[in-house]
């Protein structure tokens, strides 16, 4: 490849990485064309991204891009993996594609320029995913706003069910009383 081509390439790998924040690094080299193409179309229709690309420059746009972690783990056949809705979701998904597909394996990654193993994307696909987090948090804000709502209500409910059932008692007794007064006169 003459330098000029390898200058578009690490251009365009630089371009389709601006903002990326989460990467994962595997190797995906041992996989058939079928395997591939499968594993690809189901990432895709995740929004996960998928890239094959020789090493020397994917460190070379990485570096560029201010991603300098992940050069201990560009070594052999790689593919950059980035995308989703954030890094859980990112880990479950290649996770379990690792799983399926035995031939795939996971190197690590990086979140936020820390550098991660392979045994840290498997933690981060077993932890929950951003809207299960908030809705723990939400779950857990509103609780105790619930419990102090029912307790607030809860006396002035039984209160006016107690009133209702005088008044409704006191009217029964006025209507049973009219009927009598009519009877004596």
């Amino acid at each position: 490849m003459s330098k000029r081509v390898k200058e578009m390439v690490i251009a365009e790998i630089g371009r389709q990485l601006p903002e990326v924040g989460e990467l994962l690094v595997v190797d995906s080299s041992r996989l058939d064309a079928i395997s591939t193409n499968r594993w690809r179309l189901s990432l895709q229709e995740s929004n996960i991204s998928v890239l094959f690309v020789k090493n020397s420059l994917a460190k070379k746009a990485l570096n560029q891009a201010g991603i300098s972690s992940l050069d201990s783990l560009l070594q052999g056949p790689t593919t950059l993996v980035w995308g989703g809705e954030d890094i859980v979701a990112l880990s479950k998904e290649i996770t379990k594609w690792a799983k399926e597909l035995k031939e795939l394996e996971i190197r690590g990654g990086t979140v936020e320029g820390t550098c991660l193993t392979a045994a840290d994307v498997e933690e981060f696909s077993k932890s929950p995913s951003r809207l299960e987090l908030i809705g723990q948090i939400v779950g857990l804000a509103l609780s105790p706003g619930g419990q102090i709502a029912s307790l607030l209500l809860s006396p002035g409910g039984t209160l006016s069910g107690q009133i209702k059932a005088l008044s409704e008692g006191e009217s029964e007794e006025q209507t049973e009383e009219q009927p009598e007064e009519a009877a004596t006169s």
